[in-house]
């Protein structure tokens, strides 16, 4: 597993319990040291996720062991057939795009989608979309309605693919026409930040009547890079970037921009994915139930009215 620096501290108790487990069967006495380590391992991790700072969640929500959204598709759903291209251009590995049950809920999946290593990492672009790949979940979107399934849409990506072929391909329209599909979709929409959402690379597939985001996940309008780089002209600020632009799942439930956060096993997901991924699926299902019980037309003019009070301020003179 990648360390991240604050995570240190922890790592090495950790390894130093994995090494006194073994010698558990010839050396029954260690069991004592073994519950007085594990008990500072549980001291030191609260203090340090008690304590996290808006660029250290930021590392939490790009760490590379994260579950991604392929994990869980596997892990939450049955009988998940995946559906390929756009049917103008051809398949973008970036978004995973299909139809699958959860507890036997049929319902239509599409998620942006990084890679588990190199190889695939480098196959799906690192989870940036190109234009065929949100023409593509417009067409899962177009089933979806047809056959009255609801949609679940999974979140994790630096942004859409900024590449001169991208650009030629219509990159802004197909963010633009998937952000109006799903604003006039006629089936309930729930869409989880599973850790990094960037940009229109995001949005375009984040209109959804509940929008849920794990704790220690980030949504913006920019990286704290690109943030930094604008600002003061020196992308190494992205620390200070980060704290400006309030970017974690706390920060956006007091924006009234996602409506819940998932909380995360102590450590964050990467420590513990199976865990994490029950507690998604468990919200998923608990907010399908109840949007399944409110009329189309109510979830349509609820989820206009939610998209346009975005940037909405009050200003009052001094």
């Amino acid at each position: 597993m990648k360390l991240l620096d604050f995570e240190r501290p922890i790592f090495e108790i950790e390894k130093r319990l994995q090494d006194l487990r073994k010698l558990i069967p010839q050396h029954p006495e260690l069991e004592e040291e073994i519950r007085l380590l594990e008990s500072q391992a549980q001291r030191i991790r609260e203090k340090i996720y008690s304590n996290l700072t808006r660029w250290q969640i930021v590392q939490i929500a790009r760490h590379p062991d994260r579950p991604h959204a392929h994990d869980y598709i596997e892990r939450m759903t049955e009988d998940f057939i995946e559906l390929h291209g756009d049917r103008y251009f051809g398949d973008d590995p970036a978004i995973i795009a299909g139809i699958g049950k959860i507890e036997g809920e049929s319902l239509v999946i599409i998620a942006e989608e990084k890679g588990a290593d190199t190889r695939d990492r480098i196959r799906r672009n690192f989870g940036m979309p190109n234009p065929e790949g949100y023409r593509k979940g417009e067409r899962l979107m177009a089933l979806a309605e047809k056959f009255r399934l609801p949609i679940l849409t999974l979140v994790d990506t630096p942004g859409a693919y900024p590449g001169i072929g991208a650009e030629e391909r219509g990159q802004a329209r197909a963010i633009a026409t998937s952000i109006a599909r799903m604003l006039q979709t006629r089936t309930p929409i729930v869409t989880v930040i599973l850790g990094e959402g960037g940009s229109g690379g995001a949005l375009a597939i984040a209109v959804g009547d509940v929008v849920l985001a794990l704790q220690y996940s980030i949504y913006s309008v920019i990286s704290p890079e690109g943030c930094a780089a604008i600002l003061w002209k020196d992308g190494r600020l992205a620390d200070r970037a980060a704290e400006v632009l309030k970017l974690t799942a706390q920060d956006l439930l007091e924006f009234g921009v996602v409506d819940e956060v998932i909380p995360e096993p102590m450590g964050g997901a990467h420590w513990y994915p199976q865990e994490t991924i029950d507690r998604v699926k468990e919200a998923i299902l608990g907010h399908l139930e109840k949007l399944k019980k409110t009329s189309i037309k109510d979830l349509l003019r609820a989820r206009h009215e939610r998209y346009l009070r975005y940037g909405v301020f009050e200003s009052s003179a001094s």
